[in-house]
């Protein structure tokens, strides 16, 4: 295949980024929700910088002469990557000054430069300095005797240039203030400084430090100074095969990070010369390296502006419904699971009262004899990690399988490992260079007709926090087939088990991506033979070439392909002669799109007769080849009707979604001035509608 017929993955994702931005720009969205989109593009392109840039600055430096998936190398990626990034900028300064920040303050929300302030609210200032920030402040000047300091990754800072009073000739002395985190970026004046009521005034803790540096540097001359932060490389090195205790090695790699390479340094406009040349020669950077904000930095960061009490700038909160079998708290969910399965909706539906209920009922069950989950992202209180250590204090056999290596989750993931190894719980951190992704759970449970065991398989991480925002689905079953393969899986993972089949599930980097070619190449014979044949995927990205090599095939034969991608897709669509029948979406809104689905119609009259699959696995060829992931067939007829409703509401949504065309640029599908709410609201009023039917019919009977 030509490289002509991939699209560039990074490009692909700073354009994913843009259809982020978009929400920062809809007005039709509510105002503070447009201020959370501006956090979060800002967010994401923080962590692109950390991974996919200083990804592609290790292969420059050393040397690494590979093409891109479209023949790229990696210089002209950051070339280009650079130039996308600095055009998005300088829509975020027009976004920022002519829209969000005017908006604002006709709602009472005014974010104030210092020299706005009043002559009370300077005074309050100067307080607010001397009493709460001057001790925490440590001014650190770079001379003879003291070192360049460590520069923390993503913290803002300012660098100065001073001057003694007393030797007008000599150089300027370099000082760095580091803005403390401990601190909102966004300081509130209080009302009775300001006296003005239902009015938000806001001044940047930047702006406060920045005004009163001569209280850090008495009798100095404060010649310059330039706000900036620094992005890091957050790369962990892979562990070598003979690594002996990785516990140790990617804690070692955690701490190494602090010094890692910078990737990224930004600065606000104007800089001053000298200022800037002394962080580059001390970082060693390259020109490249460097990117103007078009507005002070201390803007960057809104999430104190999002967090002020404003509900009618908001969104209304969603409240996930508990699923109707489930709405007796009493009940015990084995009892209900033998009888049948249950499909899981979040965030529609509720994780505390399904996934969670599950682990928690386990660990306080007397018949439970074991618990088995893999842990690859969790929260810091959590709830499920919490239940594991309860049962393992109980004297019940428990396995959690900590994913060491999950980027950005590193420190938390190795703190919930020290604790659950205290408690008693069989630790253990999956297989060397395969990062274990899959989202799987086993019950073992001692019951009159023997030993049974309980399964989940899902979609998204054990995680309460991300299951109220993200969209994903579990699947809760005692499915015998299923269950023994969730046992054979645990054991590959705990005892490097060679099993290469299994009934059921489907396996990376064991049978998934086989059994997925297969699939297609099944679907394109069926379109051969004059068959029905479609494909519908949902994944978060997709650059594996033979999936889509497979996929171009398919629609040469004839089969209709819907793709549903919310991140970055590889895969051209609409390509005369290659990709005619293939469509690519992407939806963007309220909830994260983070669901994986898979459905094949095999030839069958209706899709809803064909093979559907949920799992956690992307059609990416890390996710197929590097990881431990599991996907799991959705056989009963309410659970595929439930799953193509959602589907099908995805691919005609005009509010969120997008389509993209055959050069990789992405189209808003319906008119930027409708006013249709879109799938995310009609998903979540429906499962309301749909709970509240149920408890109504349950009292009148």
């Amino acid at each position: 295949m030509s490289y002509a017929n991939y699209v560039n993955k990074e490009l692909g994702w700073l354009k994913f980024n843009a259809r982020v931005l978009f929400q920062a720009e809809d007005p039709r969205n509510p105002l503070l929700e447009r201020v959370k989109f501006f956090n979060i593009y800002n967010s994401n392109l923080d962590e692109f910088f950390m991974k996919r840039v200083g990804g592609l600055q290790r292969q420059l430096y050393a040397g690494y002469s590979g093409l891109s998936n479209d023949g790229l190398t990696p210089s002209e990626q950051l070339d280009l990557i650079r130039k996308d990034v600095i055009q998005q900028s300088n829509k975020t300064k027009t976004l920022l000054r002519k829209d969000l920040l005017p908006a604002l303050a006709e709602q009472g929300i005014e974010m104030l430069r210092f020299k706005n302030l009043s002559k009370e609210e300077r005074k309050w200032a100067k307080d607010f300095f001397s009493e709460k920030l001057f001790a925490v402040l440590t001014p650190m000047a770079v001379d003879h005797a003291h070192p360049f300091p460590l520069i923390s990754n993503l913290t803002t800072s300012l660098a100065i240039s001073l001057k003694s009073p007393h030797s007008e000739d000599s150089e300027p002395l370099f000082a760095r203030v580091k803005v403390p985190d401990v601190f909102p970026e966004w300081i509130e004046i209080p009302e009775s400084v300001h006296g003005q009521s239902k009015v938000v005034r806001l001044v940047s803790l930047v702006d406060i430090i920045r005004k009163h540096l001569d209280l850090l540097f008495p009798e100095m001359v404060v010649q310059n100074i330039m706000t900036f932060r620094v992005t890091r490389n957050i790369d962990v090195d892979a562990p070598p095969e003979d690594s002996e205790d990785l516990l140790e090695y990617i804690e070692d790699q955690v701490k190494r990070r602090k010094f890692a390479d910078v990737v990224r340094l930004e600065h606000g406009p104007k800089p001053d010369e000298w200022l800037l040349q002394f962080l580059m020669d001390e970082l060693e950077l390259e020109p490249t390296d460097i990117y103007e904000v078009p507005y002070p930095i201390e803007f960057k960061n809104l999430s104190t502006i999002y967090d002020l009490p404003r509900p009618k700038l908001k969104d209304s909160p969603w409240q996930p419904v508990v699923p109707a079998p489930l709405l007796d708290e009493g009940a015990n969910i084995f009892n209900l699971l033998r009888s049948q399965d249950l499909l899981v909706h979040f965030p529609y539906e509720s994780f505390s009262a399904t996934v969670e209920r599950f682990v928690l009922q386990a660990s306080t069950d007397p018949d439970v004899l074991a618990i088995k989950v893999t842990l690859y992202r969790t929260g810091r209180e959590s709830l499920i990690a919490r239940s594991l250590i309860r049962a393992a204090e109980a004297g019940k056999q428990v396995v959690c399988l900590v994913e060491l290596t999950a980027r950005m989750d590193e420190e938390k993931n190795i703190r919930w490992a020290h604790e659950m190894e205290r408690a008693g719980v069989h630790v253990v951190y999956g297989i060397v260079n395969l990062k274990t992704h899959g989202k799987i759970a086993l019950v073992v449970r001692k019951e009159k007709e023997g030993v049974r065991p309980y399964a989940h398989v899902g979609t998204g991480n054990f995680h309460s926090v991300t299951a109220r925002i993200y969209t994903d689905f579990s699947l809760l079953t005692s499915d015998p087939d299923i269950t023994a393969d969730v046992v054979e899986i645990f054991h590959y993972l705990t005892g490097r088990s060679l099993k290469s089949d299994y009934k059921k599930l489907l396996v990376a980097p064991v049978n998934m991506k086989p059994r997925f070619l297969e699939l297609i190449e099944q679907e394109t014979e069926f379109a051969r033979k004059g068959k029905p044949a479609r494909i519908v995927v949902k994944v978060n990205s997709m650059d594996d070439k033979a999936i889509i090599d497979q996929l171009y095939e398919a629609s040469k034969a004839g089969v209709s392909v819907d793709l549903i991608v919310r991140g970055f897709c590889c895969l051209r669509p609409g390509v005369k002669g290659l990709s005619e029948n293939i469509r690519v979406h992407s939806i963007i809104g309220p909830f994260l799109e983070h669901s994986r689905v898979f459905l094949f119609q095999s030839g069958k009259a209706t899709l809803l007769e064909g093979q559907f699959y949920i799992g956690s696995g992307d059609w990416m060829n890390r996710n197929l080849s590097r990881r431990v992931e599991v996907a799991t067939p959705i056989e009963k007829l309410p659970h595929k009707e439930k799953i193509w409703e959602y589907l099908d509401m995805l691919l005609r949504d005009e509010r969120l979604g997008w389509i993209m065309d055959s050069n990789g640029n992405y189209h808003l599908k319906g008119s930027k001035k409708s006013d249709e709410m879109g799938s995310h609201f009609y998903l979540a009023e429906k499962t309301r509608a749909q709970s509240l039917a149920y408890q109504a019919a349950n009292r009148e009977s």
